[in-house]
């Protein structure tokens, strides 16, 4: 929490904690858990796309309300950047070089994992340009026919003017 009138952030208060909430693109929620002052989480999705985390102080003091802040750092790893090498090595009493070949395949996997959505991403731009090409095309044949449909409607009108004047 932040003292105001040290303007400084004070250690985690006892009790403290957030909910952290993570939804897919479609809305499907991936994770919703309690955590205490300090915490860590890791979730695997299956869809690709822009993922959204909410955040939630559990706290309900008024401090929070009269415009106190709390301070939360967010560090976000995103592939075989997220796996803790040696903690798996010393857990599953791996050899070097069965590690090292663990974080090959790993790396591979990821690699994959980004061909395929960009894969995914070509896909939708072709789609967008798609659907932008024919509604330009639609919106010009609109603009033509309205052009031709005034003129027509201008030249009669003129015709109609000049026969009513006697001039034709």
């Amino acid at each position: 929490m932040w003292d105001k009138q040290k303007e400084v952030f004070l250690p985690s208060t006892p009790g403290l904690g957030m909910h952290v909430e993570v939804k897919d693109p479609e809305g499907k929620v991936v994770l919703s858990r309690q955590y205490g002052s300090e915490g860590r989480f890791t979730f695997t999705s299956h869809t690709p796309g822009d993922h959204q985390i909410c955040l939630h102080s559990n706290s309900t003091r008024m401090v929070l309300f009269a415009g106190g802040r709390l301070r939360v750092h967010l560090d976000i790893q995103v592939g075989e950047h997220a796996n803790n090498y040696p903690e798996i090595a010393a857990k599953d009493k791996l050899t070097e070089l069965q590690l090292r070949a663990r974080q090959l395949l790993d790396q591979v996997e990821q690699i994959q994992k980004e061909q395929d959505y960009q894969r995914y991403r070509e896909e939708r731009f072709r789609l967008t340009s798609e659907s932008t090409n024919q509604r330009v095309l639609w919106w010009s044949i609109t603009q033509t026919v309205i052009l031709i449909l005034t003129g027509i409607w201008q030249m009669r009108h003129l015709k109609s003017f000049f026969e009513a004047k006697k001039l034709v």
